[in-house]
């Protein structure tokens, strides 16, 4: 018996419901992978009986519950049918008369439009198993079209799971969502959301290339496919890659990355139009601005390396210098055939920035407060000091 049939007949809440696990929790089961969040569909019940139970409704277009002791999410069984265009075009339907192959029909993927029935069995009318199993992502029905962001949707689960291939018959149904327009209609903090968790996964790119497989990434995003026949954008996603290696590496840093693709005016437009959060904006600028200039930097003028330092605000905040250091080992890493001789000069230049950092902090600027100097004059005096602490470090080594 699994756990979910468990569940739902010892729970007073749910007892009696006829209650199925559907999607993504479904399909991790299946691949083994670790579940933290399981969905819900009921079948045959209303909102009036859910919140005579004590569910909490949550759901805003469609009627949507949560539990109201495990605050996992039980939605009523529901068609759709599109009346306009993009995200919100919709008109959803949640009788009581309402199937659960109906509800799983109106899915993105056949491997997540399968589900687990109270005894534990299996019941997949589209054969998301047999996909599964063949590393093939596919989509339900032809209702694909009605909803751009599936597309969106399609490129990550290809890059969370890169093995796997779209399905010639899905990609060409993308590429004719792209020539209707439909794409255009794609709300652009959706797409953020999308490409924020895609660039997560240990091949980032792949999200760049399956967008540009499904004809998709000039709709989406133009200024990065203007870039895409150029050295720049071949050696941003090499980077990014190789970034994805390490999961600690945030998503400031891979943002960035990937941005290095870009001029700094496609850059600014591009943080714009998708109303990128101020941090991961901040450090695709530094990258684009300041990054060329880390490599050797600690043979240069204690002048050029202050400057440096505060480009990144690293005399307040030290710590982005881990940032800093992120950004240079996957975008140096993958300029040349030598890339370790460059990264152990990059690494020789943190060093570097660091011990300069740590000796600036500990100026003590009590005399000059004594002295009464303010203002211009206290700044000269401390530059003078800053200098001389860079210098010294350079001296020691």
């Amino acid at each position: 018996m699994s756990e979910h049939t468990q569940t739902h007949r010892s729970d007073p809440i749910t007892e009696g419901l006829d209650v199925y696990q559907v999607g993504g929790s479904v399909r991790d089961e299946l691949l083994g992978l670790p579940v933290t969040d399981k969905d819900y569909v009921v079948v045959g019940s209303d909102p009036e009986t859910m919140k005579a139970r004590g569910f909490q409704s949550v759901g805003q277009d469609f009627p949507v519950f949560l539990h109201p002791k495990t605050h996992d999410e039980y939605a009523l069984a529901r068609l759709e049918r599109k009346q306009g265009h993009g995200y919100h075009g919709f008109e959803f339907e949640t009788g009581e008369t309402v199937t659960l192959e109906q509800d799983l029909s109106r899915r993105d993927l056949t491997i997540n439009a399968m589900a687990i029935d109270s005894e534990g069995q299996l019941i997949d009318p589209y054969h998301g198993r047999l996909d599964l199993a063949q590393g093939i992502l596919r989509h339900v029905s032809d209702a694909f079209r009605e909803d751009p962001v599936r597309v969106l949707r399609l490129a990550r689960f290809a890059t969370r799971f890169h093995s796997f291939s779209v399905a010639d018959s899905t990609v060409a149904l993308c590429h004719q969502m792209q020539a209707s327009g439909e794409l255009s209609y794609l709300v652009p903090e959706r797409v953020w959301q999308e490409m924020a968790k895609a660039l997560m996964y240990p091949q980032p790119s792949r999200f760049v290339s399956v967008l540009i497989e499904l004809g998709a990434l000039s709709s989406i995003w133009p200024q990065l496919d203007a870039s895409r026949h150029t050295p720049a954008f071949d050696q941003a996603l090499r980077a990014l890659d190789l970034a994805g290696e390490d999961a600690d590496v945030s998503l400031e840093v891979r943002f960035a990355l990937l941005c290095l693709a870009l001029s700094s005016e496609a850059i600014a437009s591009s943080c714009d139009h998708f109303r990128v959060p101020n941090q991961p904006r901040y450090w695709a600028k530094w990258a684009s601005d300041r990054l060329v200039a880390l490599p050797g930097l600690a043979q240069r003028q204690p002048k050029e390396i202050l400057t440096f330092i505060q480009s990144f605000d690293g005399l307040r905040q030290p710590e982005r210098l881990a940032q800093v250091q992120a950004l240079a080992h996957a975008y140096f890493g993958t300029t040349q055939d030598h890339a370790s001789d460059a990264l152990d000069l990059i690494d020789r230049d943190i060093v570097l920035i660091e011990q300069s950092i740590q000796a600036i902090q500990q100026i003590d600027t009590k005399p000059w407060v004594l002295e009464g100097l303010s203002g211009q004059e206290m700044a000269t005096v401390m530059d003078k000091a800053r200098l001389a602490c860079i210098e010294q470090c350079q001296s020691a080594r």
